[in-house]
């Protein structure tokens, strides 16, 4: 049985735009699970704040550092998503579909 390699994040999703321009993006080569157990935390950490923030009418802090939060989880889902369908597109199946001509 033939050993695969780790997957890793390829750090093309941008995250927190700022004048139009991303501010911040994923980086490239954390191992896959590592980002995603990050971006569960953010989004524990998200959840606990937009829960503050439905209480907390005084300031609208809670509900910044959430979007905040969000944000770098969806960016850091999304980029996992772009290397498990890249690899799904590469796979034995895409390789065999591209040696038939396919």
């Amino acid at each position: 049985m033939t050993e695969q390699p780790e997957l890793k994040t390829i750090g093309l999703t941008p995250a927190i735009y700022c004048s139009d321009q991303p501010l911040f993006h994923v980086t490239r080569g954390v191992p896959l699970g590592d980002a995603l157990s990050m971006a569960s935390d953010f989004l524990f950490l998200a959840k606990t704040l937009t829960e503050d923030a439905a209480y907390a009418r005084d300031t609208d802090r809670h509900a910044w550092a959430a979007h905040y939060l969000t944000s770098m989880s969806k960016a850091l889902v999304d980029d996992a998503v772009k290397v498990l369908e890249r690899d799904r597109a590469v796979g034995p199946m895409g390789k065999r579909a591209a040696e038939a001509g396919g």
